[in-house]
Parts: structure tokens; C-alpha cells; sequence
């Protein structure tokens, strides 16, 4: 058994999780802790607070007891807010804190693009202008050309959290550009783990969403690699076990 630990800030897309837990099939656990939210809210401020240590330091408190392998901070703007480089302190606190290999969602997005070997992406975000803007340089920062941004102006995630299947597909539509090779959403209060296959029909091309790879890189931190077609063509690579 592979147990991968993951830090969820509140309450709005984590039953993602479960769903792609049952969709990999295999000996693997995912084991989500909540941490403090604080204010939920898309502003620079109030996610920088979201993912500052004392906050991510309760929830690995709680994960230890779980007998989680690694751990993953389940959240994209409280990471990439911080920039690149205060990004990599804060997976190095995580990692500190936790006493095992540690990562965050906004570098989950640049290890995928590499593995699927993507470089042209374009992003579609539910966030304001502004923080949208960060997440693309984040993306620009790991290596990647940002072709295109397409943000959506919602402020909280329990309003991100209300969205179906129509409402990502749209999402996804009118952020890809013809020279991207891949489309990109962040946000983990976005449900789309039951949509992938879908949005890559539906757009042609490699589709990266927050929660898939954010269990990607979990698997990735323990040297696990598992074929799911279902959660698109980022777990449709070679495995190296498979059970």
C-alpha cells in the first residue's frame, strides 16, 4: 500500500479526491487533511496567509497519524503567490515539518507539463486578473510559454466549488489557443476529476487540472507511476508498477 498524504485548505472540490482514488485502481490511499482556510478569498493577501506555515504546520500535525509516505500542500494560488523561490521555501518548511519528500500544486502543474512534454500552455483560471497573472509567471518562472490567460473573476472558493461540467468545459474552451499544446486549470476548489476525458475530446489536445495533479505528483514524490486513462493523458504514461 502507498498511502500520499494531501493538505486541503477548507471545504469545496476535495471529494475529488475519493473519485480518483477509486479511478487509479491500484494498492494506493489518498489521504486528505483540511487545514485552517482562514478568509476565503482570491486576494494576494488572505493566500499568502492560507499557506503560511503556522496554518500548514496544524494540518501536518494531523497527517502524521495517517502514516502518509509524502505530502503535497493541495492548493495552487497559496503556493504560486509566493513566487517561485518563496514557493521552494515553502515546500522546504513542508517537507521540515512533515519529516518527508513534500510538494505544492503550482509545481505539480510544471513536473506534469514536463512528463507529458508540453512547453505552449495556456491557462484557464477561475481567479481574478491579478492572481492569474502570478500563476503565469510561476509557469514562466518553471520554464513553460504561456500562450494565453483567461480568468474568470470569481473571488472565493466556495463559489468555484457551485461549478459543473458546463462551467469547466466553457472554462477550458475559451482559455485554449491554437499554439498551446496543452490547457491548464488551476485551482483545487474546481471540480474536474469526472471531466478529463471529456475536455481533452472536446479540446484535442492535454488537459492539466489542479486536483489530477496534484495525486499525480504525490505518486511522483514515491516513485509511483500508474496507468488511469480516466484522468488523462498525464496517468496514460508507461507506469513503473502497476498492480
Amino acid at each position: 500500500m502507498t498511502a500520499l498524504g494531501f493538505l486541503y485548505p477548507g471545504h469545496s472540490g476535495e471529494d475529488d479526491y475519493p473519485r480518483i482514488e477509486q479511478l487509479l485502481g491500484s494498492d494506493i490511499r489518498l489521504d486528505l487533511v483540511h487545514t485552517d482556510i482562514g478568509e476565503d478569498a482570491h486576494r494576494v493577501d488572505a493566500l499568502r496567509e492560507m499557506g503560511s506555515e503556522r496554518r500548514l504546520a496544524a494540518g501536518v500535525a494531523e497527517l502524521r497519524l495517517t502514516g502518509a509516505e509524502t505530502v503535497v500542500w493541495a492548493c495552487t494560488s497559496g503556493s504560486f503567490v509566493h513566487g517561485w523561490e518563496g514557493a521552494r521555501d515553502q515546500v522546504r518548511t513542508l517537507a521540515r515539518l512533515a519529516g518527508m519528500p513534500a510538494s505544492s500544486t503550482s509545481f505539480a502543474f510544471v513536473h506534469a507539463a514536463q512528463e507529458i512534454g508540453v512547453r505552449r500552455v495556456a491557462v484557464g483560471a477561475t481567479y481574478p486578473d491579478d492572481v492569474a497573472a502570478l500563476f503565469a509567471d510561476f509557469l514562466r518562472a518553471g520554464g513553460l510559454e504561456v500562450t494565453g490567460v483567461r480568468s474568470s473573476g470569481i473571488v472565493t472558493a466556495a463559489e468555484v466549488g457551485t461549478w459543473g461540467e458546463a462551467e469547466v468545459l466553457a472554462l477550458a474552451r475559451a482559455a485554449d489557443t491554437p499554439d498551446a499544446e496543452a490547457v491548464l486549470l488551476p485551482d483545487t476548489a474546481l471540480h474536474t476529476a469526472a471531466h478529463l476525458p471529456l475536455l481533452e475530446k472536446e479540446l484535442g489536445k492535454r488537459v492539466l487540472t489542479a486536483n489530477q495533479v496534484t495525486v499525480w505528483e504525490g505518486l511522483r514524490l514515491a516513485d509511483r507511476r500508474v496507468n488511469a486513462p480516466r484522468l488523462g493523458a498525464l496517468f496514460t504514461r508507461e507506469p513503473i508498477v502497476q498492480v
